[in-house]
Formats: structure tokens, C-alpha cells, sequence
């Protein structure tokens, strides 16, 4: 236990440490937590190991949080009203490129892995979705940032991307979950899972926020009014309030939460209070990151990549370098963003604790067969996402924004 307490505040000094220390450079901090985890391999055997495989329950309840913790996020920050034509890019990434990749991937596990059809598109589902945890080098920052805000096509894109698309991607895992067991896919499984989901989804949050907004701003007591204090942890209703309420009506989660940190910033109003919302928010999804990412990093020196196959690299380095640049870049063709800014959007696609939360999830509810070379897939796809766009966020935000690039065509 005291060697448990010690990490745990070490890694709470690396969270606050690293990302101040690394800004600007091209090392990022989830890389460097993920090689620190990594290291355990070269402590004596048996002192520090992990295997994930064994402690799903304590996965997905980690990765759940830390994901509807960051979807709040991405909803608090972002300043551009909603429309078909401002959100014109999201839309195209959504209504396109998620389900083609989920397609894909599925077609690439099958004809790479050699797993069934439910693992395959269990693989599709959980590796679609871009993550809105480890994507805050790519995001708008926050709040009172109006120059990287609105006007700022790759920014706004990726943010809403990622607080939309983990959401959109659990129907496909519930396919892949029904496969797997001894229920039925057809018409009333797609009311139930798809149209009902959606819709009560979007209406929990929107009416949690609507609630939480005239509660935090225009209350008739000052007492009440939370806007005129600096209670940052009520961060935690707006997350944790309106993706309960969805569970428990069968709806969406992670969209409801969405909905309601979106409507709870307003439509583009700025108060000083989503600041403290927001940056309460970033410090919980810094610790969630410095956690979980360690501790995946010392999954892999426990030996979760054990085993590791040829095809299974091929896989992860596909995923990562071709479906998502080649998907996103058609979705986007002709649309608001210039060409290179599209060219970004479609490469960070990045993947990770969502990618985690997805495939803990439906392998605690049904039987896919084989388990280990999904955790060494998912785990070699996370990986590689952390290195390659650890590396290259950072500067590549920089120049689009130097040049100009990053604004929308007008």
C-alpha cells in the first residue's frame, strides 16, 4: 500500500511537472509517462506488474471516467454556434469517415488477425473514434482562448470530432457485442440502439444543460448562482449528471454529456466561470492521463505485448498511418477547410483511452473468443498513436497557424 500511495503521488508531480516542462517541444508527456510505465521491465521480477486482462471491471471504470471528464471538456471549449455549414467539417468526419472506418478496420482485422467476425468489428468500433483524452496538443485550449476558438477550422474540428465521435461509436460496439452473444441485430435493435440512443442522448443533455446553465448563471438567488464563485468541481454535474441520467434512460452517455457542457458554455457566450469549469476539467484529465498511460506503458513491461505477430504490427501501422488520413482526407474534400489544414485533420487521428474504455467494455459483456491479440492490437495502435502524434502535434499546429492555414475558407 505505501508503495501504491508514493506512485501515485509521484505521478501527480509528473502531471503537474511534465507538460510545462515539455511545451513547445516535440516530446509530448503522454509519451514520456508511457516509456516511464514501459520501464518496469527493468525492475526485479514480480516487484511492480499489471495485466489489464485481469482487471477489466477496474479498466473500464477508469478509462469511463476519464473519457466523460474529457467529453465535458471538449464541450466547454468550444465557441462556434452550431450549424450545418460552421460545423460543416465535423459533420463530414461523423456521417463518413467514422463508419467507414469502422468498416475498414473490421475488413483489415479479418483479413489480417484471423478473428471472428464480432472481434472484427468489436476492432472497428473501438479503433474508429478518435480520442478526446490524449488530443489536447490538437484542441482548442480552452474557453478563453478566442484565437485559437472559433476561426480556427483544425482546432474546432478536432474538438468537436472527438467529444462526438466516442459517443457515435458505441452503437457499433453493441453490434459487435450482440454478435459475440446470443442476441439478434435487426429492426428493433435499431430503434432501441441506435435511434433511441441518439435522440435520448441528445435530449438528457440538452435539458441537463439548460437546467445546470440557468442554474449556474441566471439564478434568482446570488447563493445559488454558481457563476460568481470559483467552484471549479462542478465540472463533475456537468459531466457525471447528465451521462447518469442518459444510462439510466438507455440512451447515450458520453453524447449527453457532450450536449450539456456545449449548452452549459452557452452557444459562443463568454463567462469567466467556463474558465474555472474548463481548467478544473484539464487538471482532473491530466491526472486520468498520467494514470492511465503509465499504467499501460507498464502493462506492455508486464509483457501484455507478448506474443506480438508481424500481422498485427502491419494492422496497427494501417490503422494509424492509412484508413484514417486516406478516410478523413476524402470526407473532407471540397469542404471549409484549405487543404492542408485538411490534410492535419485527417492525420490526428488519434487513439487511446476511449480505444481502452471500448474494448474493456464489450469484453466484459460477452465472449469474443481469443482475447490476447486484441489487447496487443488495440495496445500497439495506442502506442504508435502516442509517439507519432505526440511527436508531430505540436510543431505542425505551430506552422499551419504561423502560415495562416488554419482558417476556414470563406
Amino acid at each position: 500500500m505505501e508503495l501504491v500511495l508514493a506512485v501515485a503521488g509521484g505521478l501527480a508531480l509528473l502531471a503537474a511537472v511534465l507538460p510545462r516542462v515539455l511545451h513547445g517541444r516535440a516530446l509530448s508527456a503522454p509519451l514520456v509517462l508511457t516509456l516511464l510505465g514501459a520501464s518496469v521491465f527493468l525492475l526485479p521480477e514480480g516487484l511492480v506488474r499489471l495485466d489489464p486482462r485481469q482487471e477489466l471491471d477496474l479498466v473500464q471504470l477508469l478509462t469511463e471516467l476519464a473519457v466523460i471528464v474529457s467529453v465535458a471538456g471538449a464541450g466547454l471549449k468550444l465557441n462556434r454556434p452550431i450549424g450545418w455549414r460552421g460545423w460543416g467539417s465535423t459533420w463530414r468526419l461523423l456521417g463518413i469517415t467514422l463508419p467507414l472506418s469502422v468498416a475498414a478496420v473490421a475488413f483489415l482485422a479479418l483479413g489480417l488477425l484471423d478473428v471472428p467476425v464480432a472481434a472484427a468489428l468489436l476492432l472497428g468500433a473501438a479503433l474508429a473514434p478518435t480520442d478526446p483524452v490524449l488530443a489536447s496538443e490538437v484542441q482548442v485550449p480552452g474557453p478563453d482562448e478566442a484565437e485559437l476558438g472559433s476561426d480556427n477550422e483544425v482546432r474546432t474540428t478536432l474538438t468537436a470530432e472527438a467529444g462526438l465521435n466516442d459517443a457515435l461509436a458505441m452503437p457499433f460496439v453493441l453490434a459487435a457485442v450482440t454478435l459475440a452473444g446470443p442476441g439478434e441485430l435487426g429492426v428493433r435493435w435499431a430503434l432501441t440502439e441506435v435511434v433511441w440512443s441518439l435522440a435520448c442522448g441528445i435530449g438528457v443533455g440538452w435539458l441537463v444543460g439548460k437546467a445546470l446553465h440557468r442554474l449556474f448563471f441566471r439564478a434568482r438567488s446570488p447563493s445559488l448562482r454558481l457563476a460568481e464563485h470559483t467552484d471549479g468541481f462542478v465540472l463533475l454535474a456537468v459531466a457525471l449528471l447528465p451521462f447518469g441520467l442518459a444510462e439510466i434512460a438507455g440512451g447515450l452517455g458520453f453524447l449527453a454529456v457532450f450536449v450539456c457542457a456545449y449548452v452549459v458554455r452557452g452557444n459562443a457566450e463568454s463567462h469567466d466561470y467556463h474558465d474555472v469549469l474548463h481548467d478544473f476539467g484539464e487538471q482532473l484529465e491530466v491526472l486520468f492521463v498520467a494514470a492511465l498511460l503509465t499504467a499501460l506503458g507498464v502493462a506492455v513491461g508486464s509483457g501484455l505485448l507478448a506474443g506480438l505477430r508481424p500481422a498485427e504490427v502491419l494492422f496497427a501501422v494501417l490503422v494509424v498511418l492509412v484508413v484514417r488520413p486516406l478516410l478523413g482526407g476524402v470526407a473532407l474534400l471540397g469542404g471549409a477547410a484549405r487543404p492542408r489544414a485538411a490534410a492535419a485533420i485527417a492525420f490526428f487521428g488519434m487513439r487511446g483511452i476511449g480505444t481502452l474504455f471500448y474494448l474493456a467494455f464489450a469484453l466484459g459483456h460477452a465472449d469474443f473468443g481469443p482475447v490476447d491479440p486484441l489487447w496487443r492490437v488495440v495496445t500497439c495502435v495506442i502506442l504508435l498513436s502516442v509517439v507519432l502524434h505526440g511527436l508531430t502535434a505540436g510543431p505542425v499546429m505551430r506552422r499551419l497557424e504561423r502560415r495562416g492555414a488554419h482558417q476556414p475558407r470563406r
